[in-house]
């Protein structure tokens, strides 16, 4: 018997070094952690429990026969964050470049199949080299079987990637269809095909992270949601993520103790909004005060700035946040900004995530650049998403919301919850001086006309109180109130069901 347990805890510390501790140190090298450190530090002390250790690949192609490490380049298994199951697969660069064969593929399914079963959400530490070319197409179905199961798991349970290391080629789009994908600065990068071929093929001289690093997907490409500066950091920023969602799509998310007045007054509210219509402020401080503790979790921070996207609590409970932000491009909602917001809604409605809306929105960007680039079908994802969105909704309006963008961010008519508008708000259709040159015409040539009747149309609709008279505004409220009545407002929704008529699937605009 004791040779037995000896023999097991051989094969395990075996598997345990991984390619070895010269391929262990190299790693380091590099500024990254390991496989089994990252595992160590995503989840709670001593939660891990593993599966498949000892499994190794079934190639006999190119001397593959002589070189089967145990686990095949990727640890898989369960464990907690802060005392929540979660499902994980951490890729082993050490061994044989952390690349995905049949065997690698056929443990990161399993655990994706438990993770479904049992509801609870899978997370992706990716750092591998792609498919492993000795074994050819068997790679290819392994990754295939992933994706599929991306698919299927959408919208049930929360799906979480972290860059860690090289993506490319097939093994990027399993990222792509998770929910959030998170990346390493100056260790990490994604492509479909590398500086190389690029070279081969367009004459483009590229390296790898101006093609796909941190910077190029969180500002440029929005395939990132957000640029970590080490493993370390990444990791723990999954960690408080996680503790914003529920496991699944039947469960709500969690709730935590909290240590702020839901009724607290701020006062500094009330001078957010300057005098002047065109004057910028920072939405984030909206956010942050009426958040509990000022907590915020921002998502795609670095892209598409006009809109802002995250998760506060209210209450200890989870909210997800989308608003205008006044200090770029006006607030205007473009391309970037409507995929952007769209994506965002539409999770927080598959998990049952109420929404939070704070509108300061003149319109859509003008120009041939957006319309060439399809603002009308981009600027309809995110009508559709809020549409469709059968979550509590709650809407605040803090200066502009002006024309079609009045319509999409989250108004009365598409079956907003509660409604409420600053007195500051103006809703409607433009601005003065557009809507003046528009009804006035004929009198373009005296300017003290059409200033008289720029001023009789903004002491007419520069306010929230025409849309009030028609029930699309249910109150007026005071600024330093927002967190007491946007608390209240969700507390009163907790119990909300709405359904849409039945379908298969809808065809949003993509």
């Amino acid at each position: 018997m004791k040779d037995i347990l000896a023999e097991l805890e051989g094969r395990r510390e075996t598997a345990r070094l991984g390619g070895g501790q010269k391929r262990i140190d190299a790693q380091h090298a590099r500024g990254k952690l390991t496989a089994r450190e990252r595992v160590e530090l995503l989840l709670d002390e001593d939660s891990f429990e593993e599966f498949d250790m000892f499994i190794s690949h079934r190639c006999t192609d190119f001397g593959m026969e002589n070189n089967k490490p145990a686990g095949d380049g990727v640890i898989t298994g369960w464990g907690t964050i802060n005392g929540r199951q979660v499902y994980l697969f951490s890729q082993d660069f050490t061994v044989l470049g952390g690349s995905v064969s049949a065997t690698h593929a056929m443990k990161i399914c399993k655990i994706m199949d438990m993770a479904m079963q049992n509801g609870a959400p899978v997370i992706g530490l990716n750092d591998s080299g792609g498919a492993r070319i000795q074994e050819g197409v068997d790679a290819l179905a392994g990754y295939a079987e992933i994706f599929q199961r991306n698919v299927l798991a959408s919208g049930v349970i929360p799906q979480i990637s972290v860059i860690m290391g090289p993506c490319a080629g097939g093994a990027v789009y399993s990222p792509a269809m998770t929910d959030f994908i998170f990346m390493v600065k100056d260790s990490s990068y994604m492509f479909v095909t590398g500086p190389d071929v690029v070279k081969t093929v367009t004459n483009e001289q590229v390296t790898a992270e101006e093609l796909g690093g941190a910077s190029t997907h969180t500002r440029k490409s929005s395939v990132a949601d957000g640029a970590f500066e080490n493993d370390v950091e990444a990791l723990a920023e999954v960690r408080r993520l996680v503790d914003f969602l529920p496991l699944n799509n039947r469960e709500k998310p969690p709730v935590r103790p909290f240590f702020d007045d839901p009724a607290r007054i701020e006062n500094s509210l009330d001078t957010l909004v300057p005098e002047n219509a065109n004057t910028p402020y920072d939405m984030k401080e909206l956010i942050t005060k009426t958040a509990d503790e000022g907590d915020f979790y921002e998502i795609q921070e670095e892209f598409a700035k006009n809109i802002i996207t995250g998760f506060i609590r209210l209450e200890g409970q989870t909210v997800g946040v989308v608003a205008n932000q006044p200090m770029v491009l006006a607030g205007c909602l473009d391309i970037d900004s409507s995929r952007k917001a769209a994506r965002f809604v539409r999770f927080c409605d598959a998990f049952e995530i109420p929404i939070l809306t704070f509108v300061d929105v003149p319109g859509f960007l003008p120009g041939t650049a957006q319309e060439y680039g399809g603002v009308i079908k981009h600027g309809a994802k995110l009508l559709f998403a809020y549409g469709e969105a059968t979550v509590p909704k709650v809407t605040v309006i803090t200066r502009k919301a002006y024309g079609g963008a009045y319509d999409v961010m989250a108004s009365k008519h598409l079956r907003g919850d509660f409604n409420y508008a600053w007195p500051t708000a103006e809703i409607a259709v433009m601005g003065a001086k557009g809507a003046t040159e528009i009804i006035h015409r004929a009198d373009l040539h005296d300017p003290e006309k059409i200033a008289a009747h720029a001023k009789d149309y903004e002491d007419r609709f520069a306010n929230p109180f025409v849309a009030a008279e028609r029930g699309f505004i249910d109150e007026v409220i005071q600024p330093h109130s927002t967190r007491r009545r946007v608390a209240r407002a969700f507390a009163s929704l907790r119990n909300k069901k709405l359904q849409n008529p039945w379908k298969k699937h809808d065809n949003i605009p993509l």
